[in-house]
């Protein structure tokens, strides 16, 4: 299908967000992007690079899930970041793509300029994210298929359901997989398992699995608080889906943060896994659903390493920060965050690969 929505980037795109100084190489400088002119389906196996960073900065499907909004905001947060760091020994920015980001500014001001009661924008929103599911979706296949990694940087928990959907897809053409289907680790407060009542941020789990594209799914790091409870008898009762609560890991230490990664790792080994993470896990970062207990940045990055170091990838996908919400509160933190956590992935790959 057409990707209407995506903008790629230029060259000079890239640079404009690169603060050049003598005697140092920002990766920034050395990530490649595709080639001018070029149609996607044409360009994207045409990269030499294994990583393909991209965009969703979107709210939709948060807003379409009852949330607040402002995910919008992560993804130039995590350009201007990302793109500043130092290309080195540690990590060479010509592994990278950056390709671009998708933009779905046109369909948020129809619904918002068109739908007047907050149940006929509910509704709305939920019809969207299907839209914005067929594009990610068209966009993941194709990379995948490439035989490369997406890494995508949202945007709201919904675009999961189009990244296990795409990546599966993807691999199954290339004859990796014998049904299109794949595994899931999620380092998340929530298990975004909600039924079936139209997409939103809330569900893509549950619609994947009910598609039949995710095979196992494992939840580290539940808030006990947040789980419904026909979600949690779901769970109990799916001998395909695992979780570790958040009070068993810190609260009443049955394991340790290592022990419970590892544990996730061991559940989703036997196939390509994607690997998930959203940010209001981590304490304090500004999120759609911020929270004052939560892990560390430093166990989100041990998460990601670990991942990257045992898992095999399907993609990446890091969701649900803002730099700045709806309600007026702000950070610029959010972007170096994710930036750490996408360098991280990077790293430990490269030197298993």
């Amino acid at each position: 299908m057409q990707i209407q929505h995506f903008k790629v980037y230029t060259k000079q795109d890239v640079l404009s967000l690169v603060k050049l100084r003598r005697f140092e190489t920002k990766l920034g400088e050395r990530v490649e992007v595709i080639a001018e002119a070029a149609e996607l389906p044409v360009a994207i196996p045409q990269l030499q690079a294994q990583y393909v960073v991209f965009g969703i900065p979107e709210d939709i499907g948060v807003q379409a899930n009852h949330g607040m909004a402002g995910t919008t905001t992560a993804w130039l947060s995590f350009l201007q970041s990302f793109l500043n760091i130092q290309s080195s020994d540690f990590l060479i920015g010509d592994k990278i793509a950056l390709i671009g980001h998708f933009d779905f500014g046109d369909i948020q001001y129809l619904i918002d300029r068109n739908a007047y009661t907050e149940e006929e924008k509910t509704e709305a929103y939920r019809h969207a994210v299907q839209t914005i599911d067929d594009e990610v979706e068209s966009l993941v296949k194709q990379i995948v298929a490439a035989g490369k990694i997406p890494i995508a940087i949202g945007g709201g928990h919904n675009n999961a359901y189009p990244l296990i959907k795409g990546a599966a897809k993807g691999l199954h053409q290339n004859q990796l997989i014998p049904i299109p289907q794949i595994n899931c680790i999620n380092l998340d407060a929530h298990t975004d398992y909600r039924p079936t009542e139209g997409r939103h941020s809330g569900n893509a789990f549950r619609y994947a699995e009910e598609d039949g594209f995710l095979q196992k799914y494992c939840v580290i790091g539940l808030h006990e608080n947040y789980l419904p409870q026909n979600i949690w008898m779901d769970i109990v009762n799916n001998p395909f889906i695992d979780c570790i609560t958040y009070e068993d890991i810190f609260i009443h230490e049955k394991r340790n943060f290592r022990q419970s990664v590892s544990h996730a790792i061991q559940f989703t080994d036997d196939n390509y896994t994607g690997i998930e993470l959203d940010l209001d896990c981590v304490e304090n970062v500004l999120s759609s659903a911020c929270t004052p207990s939560g892990i560390s940045s430093a166990h989100a990055r041990q998460y990601m390493n670990l991942c990257a170091a045992h898992v095999k990838p399907a993609y990446l996908h890091i969701c649900e920060g803002a730099a700045r919400l709806s309600n007026g509160k702000t950070s610029d933190l959010t972007g170096k965050l994710v930036s750490y956590l996408v360098s991280d992935f990077v790293k430990m790959h490269e030197v298993i690969s």
